[in-house]
Formats: C-alpha cells, sequence, structure tokens
C-alpha cells in the first residue's frame, strides 16, 4: 500500500468500482495509508495524507473501532463538490498498532447535484445568521478574531473568550465526542454538537469559510445556535445592564425585542422545514403556504432587527470591532447571499472578479449589512431583466464599494431626503421600514467612513460605501 505524498491531487472519479481498496489510520483517527479512491476524497475536500479523515461517516466508524476494540462494518455516504459517493466500509482494530484498518468495496460515485447542494447550504447560513445567539470571526487556524453575543446565560463565555482572543475557539467548548485533536479540519466541526459551560441547551457550530479558491485562507464565521430557545428569552445581556442608554424607542425596549424575536424565528424555521418537505411530501398548495408564512416572518424578524439596531446607532451601546477587512471580497459575498432573489426576478449581478481588491478598515458583519441592504434595495427596485453593477476600487487613503441599478431614479430631493428615518419615498408596499439607509449611513459614519448617492430621475441610482483604508 502506498503512502501519497501531501502535495499529490486526483480528478473526481464518477465511475463504480467492485474492487476492494484498503487504507490504515493511526491512534489520532489519522489517515496515514490509503488507496484509490478514498485518498482522492479525502485529497479533494481539503485534507491531507497523512491527516484527520474528512469524511464524518468514515471517521465516525474508526473511531468507535478504535474506542470499543471490536470490528465493524457499514455502508457509509460522503460528498465533495462534484461527486456523491456511497461505499461499504468494513474496520478493524490495527493488532500491530494503535489504529485501524480499512477495506472499501462497492464504492458508487455519481455527480452531486450542486445547484441543489448550493442553494441547501446558503439556505442553512442564512438561517444560521438570523438564529444564532453567538457570532464570531476567526482566523485561518480558526483562532477568535471578534466575538459577540446578547444572550445573557453566555455573558461569562462571552468575557472569557473576549479575553482569549487569538486563541482557537475549540478551546472554549465542549464538542461531544471530543476525541478529535486540535486543530481540526474546518468541515469536521461544520455541524458539530457541543455543549457550553453556563447553559444548559444544545448547540450546533456553523463554520463558513472565508477566501478563494482555497476555502478558509481569509478566516471563517463562526455561528452557534441552540436546540431550543431560551427559558427566559427576555434576559438579555442588554436587559440586565442597568446603563443602557435611554434613546430606546417609545415601547420598543431591550426587553421586548427578544421576546418578539425568538418565537418569531422559531416560526420562521418551522415555517422553512414545511417547505422543505422535510418531514414527507406535501401538497403544493400547502407549501405555498409554509412560504408564505416564512416570508412574513422574515420580514417581521428583519423589522425587529432594524429596530434594535436603530436603537444602538443611536445610543452610547455601539460598539464596532475594527479590523482590517476586504471590500470587494464582502461585496461578493453580498452578491451570493442575494444572487437567488436577483435570478427570480431575472437581474444579473456584476460584481468585483476574484482577485479584485479593496482593503479598507470596518466590521465584517456591518459592513456587510450596509452592502446586503444596498443591493436588496438594488433588486427590489430595478426592472426585472436589468443589471446591477457593484464596482471596488481603493485611493487617496480610503477604498469604496458602489452599487449601481438601473432603477426610476431619484431627483435631488429625494436624494436629500433618502437618508432621513422612516423615509420610503411614497412606497407604501414594498415592505421595508424606511429605515435600512438611515442606519447604513449611521453605521458607514460611525467605521469613519460615509455612505453617499448619485442619481437623476430616469437614469437609475449609485450609492457609494467609503471607508478609509488605515495605510
Amino acid at each position: 500500500m502506498q503512502t501519497l505524498p501531501r502535495n499529490w491531487s486526483v480528478e473526481p472519479m464518477t465511475a463504480s468500482s467492485p474492487f476492494t481498496t484498503h487504507a490504515k489510520t493511526d491512534g489520532r483517527d489519522w489517515l496515514v495509508e490509503a488507496d484509490e479512491p478514498l485518498a482522492g476524497l479525502q485529497l479533494r475536500n481539503g485534507g491531507e495524507l497523512p491527516g484527520i479523515i474528512i469524511a464524518p461517516a468514515v471517521l465516525e466508524l474508526v473511531r468507535k473501532v478504535r474506542l470499543s476494540g471490536c470490528g465493524q462494518a457499514a455502508a457509509v455516504r460522503a460528498q465533495d463538490a462534484d461527486e456523491m459517493i456511497t461505499a461499504w466500509v468494513a474496520v478493524e482494530p490495527d493488532k500491530s498498532g494503535e489504529g485501524c484498518l480499512l477495506s472499501v468495496s462497492n464504492w458508487q460515485s455519481s455527480p452531486a447535484q450542486a445547484q441543489s447542494s448550493r442553494a441547501e447550504r446558503e439556505r442553512q447560513i442564512a438561517l444560521a445568521r438570523q438564529f444564532a445567539e453567538l457570532t464570531a470571526r476567526l482566523d485561518s487556524k480558526q483562532c477568535l478574531l471578534a466575538v459577540e453575543s446578547q444572550c445573557l446565560e453566555l455573558q461569562g463565555l462571552l468575557a472569557r473568550m473576549r479575553e482569549g482572543l487569538g486563541c482557537p475557539w475549540t478551546d472554549f467548548v465542549n464538542l461531544d465526542g471530543n476525541a478529535l485533536q486540535q486543530p481540526t479540519h474546518w468541515r469536521l466541526l461544520d455541524g458539530a454538537t457541543l455543549s457550553l459551560e453556563g447553559s444548559e441547551r444544545r448547540w450546533n457550530a456553523l463554520l463558513v469559510p472565508l477566501g478563494s479558491p482555497v476555502p478558509g485562507r481569509d478566516g471563517f464565521e463562526l455561528y452557534l445556535t441552540a436546540d431550543r430557545i431560551s427559558a427566559n428569552p427576555a434576559e438579555t445581556s442588554d436587559a440586565a445592564d442597568p446603563n443602557i442608554s435611554g434613546n430606546a424607542l417609545p415601547g420598543i425596549g431591550p426587553q421586548i425585542m427578544p421576546v418578539l424575536r425568538q418565537p418569531v424565528s422559531r416560526i420562521i424555521a418551522n415555517a422553512e422545514a414545511i417547505r422543505a418537505q422535510l418531514a414527507g411530501p406535501l401538497a403544493e398548495e400547502y407549501s405555498n403556504y409554509a412560504r408564505d408564512i416564512a416570508s412574513a416572518g422574515e420580514h417581521l424578524l428583519s423589522l425587529v432587527d432594524d429596530m434594535t439596531t436603530l436603537e444602538l446607532v443611536e445610543g452610547e451601546e455601539l460598539n464596532l470591532v475594527i479590523e482590517p477587512i476586504d471590500l470587494a471580497a464582502i461585496a461578493r459575498r453580498a452578491a451570493g447571499i442575494l444572487r437567488v432573489r436577483a435570478s427570480e426576478r431575472k437581474i444579473s449581478i456584476d460584481m468585483p472578479k476574484e482577485g479584485e481588491r479593496a482593503p479598507a478598515m470596518g466590521e465584517f458583519g456591518r459592513v456587510l449589512q450596509v452592502l446586503f441592504n444596498l443591493l436588496d434595495n438594488a433588486i427590489r427596485y430595478t426592472p426585472e431583466g436589468s443589471q446591477i453593477w457593484i464596482r471596488a476600487e481603493s485611493g487617496a487613503g480610503m477604498s469604496r464599494v458602489t452599487v449601481a441599478d438601473q432603477g426610476g431614479g431619484l431627483d435631488a430631493g429625494q436624494q436629500q431626503r433618502i437618508f432621513e428615518k422612516f423615509e420610503r419615498l411614497g412606497r407604501s408596499s414594498d415592505g421595508g421600514s424606511g429605515l435600512g439607509l438611515y442606519i447604513s449611513r449611521r453605521l458607514a459614519e460611525a467605521m469613519g467612513g460615509s455612505l453617499t448617492v448619485e442619481s437623476a430621475k430616469g437614469q437609475g441610482a449609485r450609492f457609494t460605501l467609503e471607508l478609509p483604508t488605515g495605510g
């Protein structure tokens, strides 16, 4: 059996293999030797040889055998960007070492439904961003750069994580079956279940890799979501703070926000589960009902989020984590999130090309929020079948990204009013709150930048976010 070098690569296979191939692991559950096609799957998914087993089902089977000392066999499923794979894997303890010996047979592979998988992944990420009770930004080694949480029961954990910036995020959580050697490949932690000190709930982790062509090259976004709503949803960190800003809107305060947000989030999650027919086939009209429920819930949730952010930008509680960012990369991410919505209206988005950069200083999440709002507005108000342009550039100590559409445009008076609070320019049925551009400008200014518009009636609009480069 051959041990493959680390720089070895293989093209994906789409054939069936009746032959039995072999592999070997060590006491760390690392794949140290492997024949094709298991070696190719390992490397195509970003793993190494030798290295921790990347296919979760194979890793789980190997770990069971190593810990129990008894051989087991099972049918496993795995997937990479190109293939959906099933195989029969038999695992026996290695009597000459601490690891296991694998025999892989009946390898069946077929082209993966890439578009469907991408859409499902984007939906999963969108839900995590809505429901996560702890979010963090990680570097390429999964070490903490910034972390946020408004959940009261996680405030102790939040304080420890902020004191431990620069350490792996896994140092602060208890992973189920924590036999993994750290650091662990991000694919094995994406979707992991875990427990958190101070919380009786179970949690799930979702990791979003940043960077291309190597996922994770520019770091990761981390989202932790709980298996159930907190027993005391109103008890957020803001609600517990007696010194919170007195600029809250009348009747809308930090005690009300989580009471609204959590049940609405649960409604959206349940409606999405019904619409996706996860429990079985469903008549089309009921699937459409579920879609409408989810859409209405998302609208209500966006209003709650706008009100929450409004309190922050108008009060003294907005603590931004300013760090080096890339406006071009964030623009590509915002466009990717909204690509499906644009395609539904036959709108094409011309975004910055891979490799284009516009370095700036700002908070990643807030910049993404601003660009998401600008692009969402452009999709909403530009005609079907038209095009939206996104351009990023740097110069004179500032970087800027411009979102241009082919909509009806704005006259001089409308350009003055568009950034005012609750201003919707007479649009009463578009589902907006009239706060998006007001909040976006306040966020841009809080990061030392600006948000401006250039337009004319009948000639579309160009919104430009400008931030300092910090150089």
